[in-house]
């Protein structure tokens, strides 16, 4: 009998480990979330506005690694907006902190194993096109993955989804104009474009960002690329909104600080809770 290589072991148990988590959540919480949204860098205070919150750590949750980036508070969130189950995630870890890519993406696929129809993502970005400026919003269109990795390479565990999932709608007509209607009824102007993920965590030189900018990216961040895979792959329709809170590299007349990326997330926090509640909203009717 053949022994498997320690790659198709360690990939056979993502699966079970998937499950493990959802279980252990599912013996805490009773809501049975219907709408899945993850919270990015200073944006993680909607998660504390759900309607009846229950709150569990990352860390009290088996195979659920805990986010060391400042901005990324570390917990599950459930609870109602506006009559919708939500399952939130307050923030995320990074492949720059040194998880592997199934780790990165574990929180997502947990929530589509707890049976969310779709997951609204957020993060914090830089800004690529030179007319746009720090506070902006991007509904997202489109992703680059410049970071050489998928959550799918290795032997594909069945059980998650098919060995070669399309790509061609990885984020949902429908969330996309759902949003657009909330914006335009709450008069909050967004823009949108195409996201280009790299794996950090330096910023990118002016050239990187001027090679972006000729690929057809309009923001640039560290996340949110690999979950939109892992998640395409399990069939969960998918949504994502950029805070741009920076001009990136040689666009800005200052260095690049991350806390500016947090004092900007949260400057547009009304904004985001505005266009978040009433995402949800119609994303809860789908």
């Amino acid at each position: 009998m053949s022994v498997p290589s320690d790659s198709s072991a360690a990939l056979n148990g993502i699966a079970r480990r998937v499950d493990e988590t959802a279980a252990a959540i599912q013996a805490r919480v009773a809501l049975k979330p219907r709408v899945g949204v993850v919270l990015g860098s200073g944006l993680g205070a909607f998660g504390d506005t759900l309607d009846g919150c229950e709150k569990i750590p990352y860390g009290e949750l088996p195979h659920l690694p805990s986010s060391r980036v400042a901005g990324h508070a570390g917990n599950f969130c459930f609870g109602d907006v506006g009559g919708v189950p939500v399952a939130c995630m307050q923030g995320r870890v990074h492949l720059y902190e040194g998880h592997p890519i199934a780790s990165v993406v574990h929180g997502v696929r947990t929530m589509a194993r707890l049976g969310v129809s779709c997951v609204l993502l957020t993060n914090a970005a830089g800004g690529v096109e030179p007319s746009w400026a720090a506070g902006d919003l991007m509904l997202v269109t489109d992703h680059i993955n410049m970071t050489g990795l998928s959550p799918l390479t290795g032997p594909n565990e069945d059980a998650l989804g098919p060995r070669f999932p399309d790509m061609t709608c990885a984020y949902d007509a429908s969330l996309r104009a759902a949003l657009r209607d909330v914006a335009r009824a709450a008069e909050i102007p967004i823009r949108e474009g195409v996201y280009a993920g790299l794996t950090g965590p330096s910023y990118e030189t002016p050239a990187e960002v001027r090679m972006l900018r000729t690929l057809g990216a309009h923001a640039v961040g560290m996340s949110t690329v690999h979950e939109v895979i892992a998640l395409r792959h399990m069939g969960v329709a998918v949504g994502a909104l950029s805070c741009v809170t920076n001009l990136a590299a040689g666009l800005s007349p200052a260095l690049l600080d991350h806390k500016e990326v947090e004092e900007t997330a949260r400057a547009k926090r009304a904004a985001l809770v505005t266009l978040l509640t009433g995402w949800i909203a119609a994303a809860g009717r789908r």
